[in-house]
């Protein structure tokens, strides 16, 4: 299998699709490409590996087969390795993954907006505007449930490390690269997240990354 991905420190939706393919526990290799470079229009249409997914990462090739969107990737995943793999086994614990899983996905719109994902920046303290509040409140609440409910095994969502914490993972590094405040609990989930082997990796190689974003480090500065 083939993955491709965007610049790991600007991607958020890469960091999801490559933490899902580690978690399957498959061989796969890992293509990037920099993204919103010189002449990005004409470029990204001259990469093949990308016309499924309109110039959109990642998109992770598995012979023939092609899928895109981080969330369908992991699903895809999940069927070949097994869904438990993925998911908590217990019905009502299951239900509460993929509901918090599907909002990810698709919600805290201001939050992305405002707290771009960048790993290059230093992390600084960042006025929230009420939009922003409101999504990290919401989020709080869903780490809180999550764990008061299900996370007596492990420090992660639901004990072990899966889908939800795949999914919230670029969430963790936003509250810390812009200093959110969090309760105990959730800073104690963010340690667990942040120190998690597969995410210190993803971290060294951006590093690694010769790669600047002008207009996403830009948008980073705090006013």
């Amino acid at each position: 299998m083939k993955l491709i991905i965007g610049n790991r420190s600007y991607s958020s939706w890469s960091l999801r699709g490559w933490l899902a393919a580690r978690q399957s526990g498959l061989s796969f290799e890992t293509q990037v490409i920099p993204l919103y470079g010189e002449n990005w229009e004409e470029t990204k249409a001259a990469i093949p590996e990308l016309a499924p997914a309109q110039g959109k990462v990642p998109v992770l090739w598995d012979g023939d087969g092609v899928v895109w969107d981080s969330f369908a990737i992991l699903e895809y995943l999940a069927d070949k390795v097994g869904r438990d793999r993925y998911w908590p086994k217990a019905d009502d614990a299951r239900a509460m993954a993929r509901a918090i899983v599907a909002e990810m996905h698709s919600s805290f719109t201001a939050m992305r907006s405002e707290l771009p994902f960048n790993l290059r920046m230093a992390p600084v303290d960042k006025p929230l505007s009420v939009a922003v509040r409101a999504d990290v409140e919401r989020i709080l609440t869903l780490w809180a449930q999550a764990r008061a409910r299900f996370g007596q095994g492990g420090p992660f969502l639901f004990g072990t490390f899966g889908a939800a914490d795949i999914f919230f993972a670029p969430v963790v590094v936003r509250l810390r690269q812009y200093g959110v405040p969090v309760p105990g609990f959730a800073a104690a989930y963010m340690d667990a997240i942040w120190e998690h082997e597969w995410l210190e990796a993803w971290r060294a190689a951006a590093a690694d990354e010769p790669w600047a974003i002008v207009h996403f480090d830009a948008a980073s500065i705090v006013d």
